[in-house]
């Protein structure tokens, strides 16, 4: 049985894994969008999407590490995500953003829906999931509030 429930928690940590570099992704996708806007739009941006990402990512990498630390099984580092299928362009970036978020989001629903949290993670770790999908959430419906404005 401990057998089984080492590779289950394993197996939690890889889905949770998939998650982080997805979000990684994103942050890659609004850092670049970030360098390509004026000062105030850059402001906005920062404020309004990338710190909810940026703060979304070290809970997840914290969750992650904290559960492996606490079950006894190797952790993991995390390389900087690279923006994928972006045109280039701020509006390019942004639904690049917005997609990775929806990954990850994704993987966190899988994640939650198969129960491995419940059965072989702990209070902690569900906390950091619910906490991580709580600063994603709305991510969606404020690129497209900030793309609305940009430029105005």
């Amino acid at each position: 049985m401990a057998y089984v429930t080492a590779e289950a928690r394993q197996q939690l940590l890889d889905d949770m894994a998939a998650a982080i570099d997805a979000i990684g992704v994103a942050l890659a996708c609004l850092g670049e969008a970030y360098e390509q806007l004026d000062e105030h739009s850059a402001d906005r941006l920062e404020e309004e999407l990338f710190r909810p990402v940026q703060a979304a990512y070290g809970r997840a990498k914290r969750t992650h590490a904290e559960f492996a630390e606490r079950h006894g099984l190797p952790g993991r580092t995390f390389a900087p995500g690279v923006p994928r299928g972006a045109s280039g362009r701020v509006k390019g970036l942004l639904d690049a953003a917005v997609a990775a978020v929806g990954e990850a989001e994704s993987a966190l629903v899988g994640l939650q829906d198969s129960m491995l949290p419940v059965e072989v993670g702990d209070a902690p770790l569900r906390a950091g999931l619910a906490e991580v999908r709580t600063l994603l959430g709305d991510l969606p419906a404020r690129a497209r509030r900030f793309v609305r404005v940009l430029g105005r």
